[in-house]
């Protein structure tokens, strides 16, 4: 008998998912809010590493595609202190493929392929044990129901109280997110400083990253301890506004460090929410989740991998048709909590070091052991 599947949200949990179960042949109902694939910005680079991210690519059937977009040369990272001294200068080997960066952007695109999705199909409410099945609810006002309802729809998710009423806490830490453009040819000096890869500096109780991405784009990010209403007396709309607050508040580093916010163009706030580590939930038959939805962690890179390789092994385990689909889901919960436990952990004390009052603290951390 086949499941009538549904996964809510088209990131690269829900689409993993679904692209899996494609690939099994199984049908699969992929529901999104946005309305276009392009309705947002895409977001930032993500590096996608060899035992996660690039295994559920695998389990796709994309592994081969997944190397021919990604940028190996993007694993580069050097650390410079507050005064421009480079403390650290990783460079990848030529056949280094453990973490390859890829544009979020060229992800979701691969991972589309040939999927159907529902855009513009914005859930209010899952409703699980209604006698048909789990009941979904639109913002239009439709309902539908499924056999299995997957909540792969981030950080906010509205699959969530079906479940747990866990919500996202502030970590004190805040993110300002902002961008150049043709970098090589405009500012190539700049360009020089964030190399192939990353750029990062650690100071007091902030730090300053600078990522490349694909086509000359690079992406800014300055990282401080705050108040979630640190922005009170700003307009965060104001640019130059926004510019100016952060100049003062990194005042004194490295001019040409400054000058990745002096060229910036629009700035995004973005304060880090995070589940708490030990994050479960009472299983409920027709409903589960994937991703942030599950288990919000601090942004290390580590976040999306898990994701998408849930999303994986979720969809083999429904592609296998199992006699109680409910028990194989309460399975994979079990199993997927215990292994996220142990990432939430590993991150959230990386935050802790990468914004602290001792930047050596930071450096260190990348000297580190990861979990498995």
């Amino acid at each position: 008998m086949r499941h009538r599947i549904a996964v809510v949200g088209a990131g690269p949990a829900g689409l993993t998912f679904a692209r899996v179960l494609h690939r099994h042949g199984h049908p699969v109902t992929v529901l999104e809010r946005d309305p276009a694939p392009d309705a947002r910005p895409p977001g930032g680079t993500l590096d996608l590493h060899e035992g996660l991210g690039q295994l559920a690519l695998d389990k796709a059937g994309l592994l081969a595609e997944f190397t021919s977009l990604s940028r190996p040369e993007g694993q580069a990272m050097r650390i410079l202190d507050t005064d421009g001294t480079v403390l650290r200068d990783w460079r990848p080997g030529p056949d280094d493929h453990a973490n390859p960066e890829i544009d979020r952007g060229q992800l979701r695109d691969l991972l589309l392929g040939p999927l159907d999705v529902r855009w513009g199909r914005g859930v209010t409410e899952v409703v699980p044990e209604t006698g048909d099945g789990t009941l979904v609810r639109f913002a239009d006002g439709r309902e539908e129901t499924f056999d299995l309802v997957v909540g792969a729809d981030g950080a906010w998710s509205r699959v969530r109280p079906a479940l747990s009423s866990a919500t996202p806490h502030y970590t004190g830490i805040t993110a300002v997110e902002t961008s150049l453009d043709d970098v090589d040819t405009r500012h190539p000096g700049l360009a020089r400083l964030v190399g192939d890869g990353s750029v990062a500096v650690y100071g007091v109780n902030r730090n300053f990253v600078a990522q490349r991405n694909s086509g000359g784009h690079v992406k800014v990010y300055a990282q401080f301890r705050a108040p979630l209403d640190w922005h009170a007396d700003l307009d965060l709309t104001d640019a130059e506004a926004v510019r100016s607050s952060l100049l003062a508040l990194f005042d004194g580093w490295s001019a040409p460090v400054l000058d990745l916010l002096r060229h910036g163009t629009a700035f995004v706030h973005r304060p880090l929410h995070v589940l708490p580590a030990s994050h479960t939930w009472a299983h409920v038959p027709g409903v589960t989740l994937l991703g942030d939805a599950a288990h919000l962690m601090p942004p290390l890179g580590v976040g999306a991998n898990l994701a998408m390789l849930e999303g994986a092994e979720l969809a083999e385990i429904v592609a296998a048709e199992p006699e109680d689909l409910d028990e194989a889901v309460r399975a994979f919960e079990e199993r997927m909590w215990a292994r996220a436990s142990r990432w939430t952990e590993f991150t959230t004390a990386g935050l802790e070091r990468l914004v602290s009052p001792d930047p050596a603290q930071a450096v260190a951390f990348f000297d580190g052991v990861q979990p498995s």
